[in-house]
């Protein structure tokens, strides 16, 4: 079947699954396989859970008019995205970096919903199926889309750009993750810029952080820059007032200077709030609505929360990890001015070869910092030279065990580690 035939289908029945457990009735059912799973051996499961189609690329049933076949699935969705988006002809902007995309997304999107009836990325669907599943649930309503794009390897980002077809692009930054992926730091940078030679060709616009070198030389010769940060002559300039706990930034506008006090935890969210803010200015929305908008986002899903218990402030950042974020992260918490301070971090993953190296570095800054106590998570970190003050547990079943012993409390307490570590699980026994 032509994608001009399945877009027929779609607008009839445009609720996409991908997920036969899930399938709502009148839904199109993508049967996507992977490693170790064949969404093919579902199809009929999903029809009779109330699917209208089941579009696979391997035929196991013969005689029901209901199956779409296909020579590739994902290629077909990716498509189908496309044209959908390509149809619709509305506004989209992109997001990606290597730190604070998702926060980034957030903030924009809390500020663009005071204008726009605006669709953005749910969750982390910022992959090759999320992208297309995003693209997906925009209909004739939408005003407006934003959509997230995440990268581990090169050429990821250029793919997702010619799916999703953006107007606008942001990278937030570039640092050291997934290097496991990309093999260097420079390809970090070659890959998340890929983003700037799609605009390019497109004659699309680029908001980008002016204090970032590698971002500014990279669009040295992007001429449809909207610039931001802290620095004299940009689009948007603001600055932190300060980082503890939490954010409250200061940014100018033409009818004035706006004090944007946040619910984020670091001044490292400066530049996300800055990129949301220099954003909404760009669409029109009004300062006083952009303000709101940043003022009532909270972070959620263990990216920079604040939770006060009856026992201790805890800031939760475990959502991920790399060497820049856990930089940022350290250097924040020693800033914040708290008499009894406890570290708990998790290894960083994905960094393949650098990984020795990485860590090592994130010991050695512990170690020269003024924390006094700190618990370090997972099989890499205990295979650094761990000073006095850091005490290594391999599991998190392990340190959770000990804190039962050991109860931390009176604790401003920061828990930042790659999500594969599981360091949200340390929270029953210090709440």
């Amino acid at each position: 079947m032509d994608i001009q035939s399945l877009y027929t289908i779609f607008r009839q029945y445009p609720i996409v699954i991908t997920d036969s457990r899930k399938v709502v009735k009148d839904s199109l059912f993508f049967a996507l396989k992977g490693a170790n799973f064949n969404g093919n051996l579902f199809a009929r499961q999903a029809l009779d859970n109330g699917a209208a189609y089941a579009v696979v690329d391997e035929l196991y049933d013969q005689k029901d008019d209901r199956i779409i076949l296909v020579d590739d699935v994902l290629l077909t969705l990716q498509n189908l995205s496309s044209y959908h988006r390509r149809i619709l002809g509305i506004p989209i902007l992109a997001i990606t970096g290597s730190n604070g995309k998702t926060t980034t997304k957030e903030l924009t999107a809390a500020v663009l919903s005071k204008k726009f009836n605006l669709r953005y990325t749910q969750g982390n669907l910022n992959n090759h199926i999320g992208v297309p599943l995003t693209l997906l649930s925009l209909d004739e309503s939408t005003e407006f889309a934003v959509v997230e794009m995440g990268a581990n390897h090169p050429g990821e980002i250029d793919f997702l750009c010619r799916i999703a077809q953006p107007d606008f692009g942001l990278i937030t930054n570039v640092g050291k993750a997934h290097l496991e992926g990309f093999g260097s730091f420079e390809m970090v940078i070659q890959t998340k810029t890929e983003m700037y030679q799609y605009l390019a060709e497109k004659n699309g616009h680029l908001f980008i952080n002016a204090g970032n070198k590698y971002l500014m030389e990279a669009a040295i010769d992007f001429h449809a820059k909207i610039t931001y940060g802290n620095e004299e002559g940009v689009y948007l300039r603001g600055e932190t007032l300060n980082s503890g706990p939490f954010l409250s930034v200061r940014a100018w506008f033409p009818s004035g200077i706006l004090y944007i006090n946040t619910k984020l935890i670091g001044n490292y969210n400066t530049e996300n709030v800055l990129a949301a803010a220099a954003i909404g200015k760009y669409f029109g929305v009004d300062p006083l609505v952009i303000k709101e908008g940043l003022e009532t986002y909270v972070p959620s899903n263990n990216r920079s929360q604040m939770i006060k218990t009856q026992s201790n402030q805890i800031i939760m950042d475990a959502y991920n990890a790399n060497p820049s974020s856990m930089q940022a992260s350290i250097h924040n918490f020693v800033s914040i001015d708290h008499p009894s301070k406890t570290l708990i971090i998790g290894d960083m993953l994905e960094l393949g070869e650098y990984s020795p190296f990485e860590h090592q570095k994130i010991i050695d800054l512990v170690a020269s910092s003024p924390i006094c106590r700190t618990f370090v998570v997972g099989e890499l970190f205990n295979q650094c030279n761990l000073p006095e003050k850091c005490t290594g547990f391999k599991q998190v079943a392990d340190l959770a065990q000990y804190l039962t012993v050991n109860p931390i409390t009176d604790n401003l307490i920061l828990i930042k580690g790659s999500r594969g570590i599981g360091l949200e699980r340390v929270l029953d026994v210090i709440i």
